[in-house]
C-alpha cells in the first residue's frame, strides 16, 4: 500500500500523573530517523518506544514530542506517614515533660524527612499509559499517511498513462521516421556528382536506422510502466523500489531524445522527461 511519508498526527490519555498527550510529526527522509522529546521521568523507556514506532514505520523523519499535563493535583494530596507522626509526637510529649519551654512548630514537624511522602505513579503504569498514547497517534498517523498515499498513487497512475501515450506515439512514428530517413539519403546520394556504389544507399540506410533505432528504447519504456503499475499495487513500502524505477525511467528517455532525427520523437523524449519529473517528485514523499 503507497503512504506518504508527510503527515501529521496526536492523541492523549489520562493516567494517574495527569494528562499524557502525544503528537508525531513526519516529513521526507531516505531512513526512519526518530528525534524524541519526553518528560525526564520516560527516558528510560525511549529504546522501547523507538522498537515500537520501527515496527509500523520505515521511512521518514519523525518529531515525537509527549507532554504530561495536570500533575500537580497530585501535589496537593500528599500523603502523610502517620506511623512515624506518632512516634514524634510521642517523643515530644516525653521532651516536654523534661523541658517544660520547647515548643514545636507544626509545620516544622511536617519538614521531618519522611513524615510528608509524594504520591508516585507506579513505573508500570506510567509506561502503559506511554505505550497506548503512542500507539493510538501512531494509528492515526498511519491513516494520515495511507489516505495521502491513495491521493499520490492517482498522481503516479495518471503520469503513467501519459508515458504509456507518448510511447504508443512513437511506436507509430517510426515508419515514416524510416521513410523519411530513407528519402532524405536518396536526396544526399543523387546529389553526388561523382557515380555511388552499387548498395551504398542500402548500407548507409542500414547504418542510420541501427543508430536511430529506439525499439529497445520503447520496449523498454513499456517494460516500466508495467513494473510500476505492479510496485504500486504491493502492501509493502514501495518508496525506494519508485525511485529506482525513476532513474530507470529517465535513462530510456535520455537514450531516446539522443537518438531522435524527428522532431516529434525529439519533443516526446522531453515530454517523457517532463512526467518523469513530476514522478520523481511525488515518489520521493512515499514510504
Amino acid at each position: 500500500m503507497i503512504r506518504s511519508m508527510t503527515a501529521y498526527a496526536s492523541a492523549e490519555t489520562t493516567s494517574p500523573a495527569g494528562t499524557l498527550s502525544c503528537e508525531l510529526r513526519t516529513v521526507n527522509h531516505r531512513y526512519l530517523e526518530l528525534s524524541p522529546r519526553l518528560p525526564e521521568d520516560l527516558r528510560n523507556v525511549e529504546s522501547q518506544l523507538r522498537e515500537r514506532i520501527a515496527a509500523k514505520l520505515s521511512r521518514g523523519k519523525l518529531d515525537i514530542t509527549v507532554r504530561r499535563t495536570g500533575g500537580d493535583s497530585q501535589r496537593e494530596s500528599p500523603q502523610i506517614n502517620n506511623a512515624l507522626l506518632l512516634e514524634l509526637s510521642e517523643l515530644h510529649l516525653d521532651m516536654a515533660s523534661r523541658f517544660p519551654g520547647l515548643t514545636v512548630d507544626f509545620t516544622e514537624l511536617l519538614r521531618f524527612p519522611g513524615v510528608m511522602r509524594q504520591a508516585e505513579t507506579d513505573p508500570e503504569t506510567q509506561q502503559a499509559a506511554l505505550f497506548d498514547v503512542l500507539d493510538r497517534a501512531l494509528d492515526a498517523l498511519t491513516a494520515t499517511r495511507e489516505r495521502e498515499g491513495e491521493k499520490l498513487g492517482e498522481i503516479l497512475r495518471d503520469k503513467l498513462d501519459g508515458i504509456e501515450r507518448v510511447v504508443a506515439d512513437v511506436r507509430s512514428w517510426m515508419p515514416d521516421i524510416r521513410a523519411a530517413l530513407r528519402t532524405r539519403l536518396e536526396t544526399r546520394l543523387a546529389d553526388l556528382k561523382q557515380p555511388v556504389e552499387p548498395g551504398r544507399l542500402e548500407q548507409e540506410l542500414v547504418l542510420q536506422i541501427t543508430r536511430t533505432d529506439v525499439d529497445e528504447e520503447l520496449d523498454r519504456l513499456s517494460t516500466h510502466i508495467g513494473e510500476t503499475r505492479r510496485v504500486l499495487g504491493l502492501k509493502e513500502p514501495v518508496g525506494r523500489r519508485l525511485d529506482f524505477l525513476m532513474q530507470e525511467f529517465n535513462r530510456e528517455a535520455n537514450t531516446l531524445g539522443s537518438k531522435s532525427v524527428d522532431a516529434r520523437s525529439t519533443n516526446a523524449a522531453v515530454e517523457l522527461k517532463v512526467l518523469i519529473e513530476q514522478m520523481r517528485e511525488q515518489v520521493q514523499n512515499i514510504e
